[in-house]
């Protein structure tokens, strides 16, 4: 979940916070924010190839506005490629934590119904998510709040299945290819047909081979752009078949223009709040319920 912020500028609206340390768990990365002002604050939201937790902590309750038309209050879940979302709020606080599918489907079991969608965090954690924001609200640093966090994901992840290791492999590929992989030479080296790859991978991330795919393309874009590369320049690097083609997914994923995209302040929130992105990591160590 990245945030384009109207002006003033993102660094100017967030105290940010973030681990003194690499985590323990693999494929999962958090930070803290914390807005400056007490003015209502006005969020749009774009994909990123993870599953976000927004826990929220501050005295008024954060809303997030999904593409249906739906308000949700308080902590949520946001799937991959979970666009068109806007958030809303005043003085607002809230952990933010990224997990990589390969994680998150050992923490929030079957991915299917989380692809594009918010879920309230208490729908899918039940009485485990209260405790959680309890324990975090009553805090006194980030660091505790981290750790406690951190703990929590470890007793779930536990207690939960890791992804196939097929389909481990064939995301490890999309990301080291950055997006620009076949899906039916993947399915093949993996052993499985392209039907078998097709249903497994959707249950266990949330999104067909195809789109996470585009969707870790379009992530790249999207930092280049605002490195300040022009999009015809974007285009061949990343491996779209034109300029075109990058335009259709910009527009597709993020709502805007790749102008729009390269003057986004939300890149800016992302430099400092995520050095490590959860979705590089590779497949925790442990293959949990196998």
């Amino acid at each position: 979940m990245r945030s384009a912020l109207a002006a003033p500028s993102a660094a100017q609206i967030w105290d940010i916070a973030t681990p003194a340390r690499p985590g323990l768990l693999p494929g999962v990365s958090m930070a803290g924010f914390r807005a400056r002002t007490r003015d209502p604050i006005d969020l749009s939201v774009v994909p990123y190839p993870a599953v976000t937790v927004a826990v929220d902590l501050g005295d008024r309750p954060l809303a997030v506005d999904d593409p249906g038309g739906r308000r949700h209050h308080g902590s949520i879940v946001a799937g991959l490629a979970a666009g068109g979302l806007r958030g809303h709020g005043r003085a607002i606080e809230c952990l933010q934590i990224r997990l990589s599918p390969l994680f998150a489907h050992a923490v929030f079991g079957d991915c299917t119904e989380l692809g594009g969608t918010v879920v309230a965090l208490a729908d899918l954690w039940g009485p485990d998510a209260v405790r959680t924001q309890e324990q975090l609200r009553a805090a006194r640093s980030w660091p505790d709040r981290f750790a406690i966090a951190e703990a929590a994901l470890a007793r779930r992840y536990q207690a939960g299945r890791a992804v196939d290791p097929e389909v481990a492999f064939v995301w490890r590929e999309m990301v080291t290819h950055l997006g620009g992989v076949r899906v039916e030479p993947l399915a093949a080296e993996a052993g499985w047909s392209r039907k078998r790859l097709w249903s497994r991978f959707r249950s266990q991330t949330g999104l067909t081979p195809k789109r996470a795919a585009q969707l870790i393309r379009f992530d790249h874009a999207a930092h280049r752009l605002a490195a300040g590369h022009g999009a015809a320049r974007v285009a061949a690097e990343i491996g779209y078949v034109d300029q075109s083609h990058l335009h259709r997914d910009v527009r597709a994923f993020a709502g805007v223009t790749p102008a729009a995209v390269s003057h986004a302040p939300w890149l800016a929130v992302d430099d400092v709040a995520w050095a490590a992105p959860a979705y590089l990591s590779g497949t925790p160590l442990r293959a949990a319920g196998r």
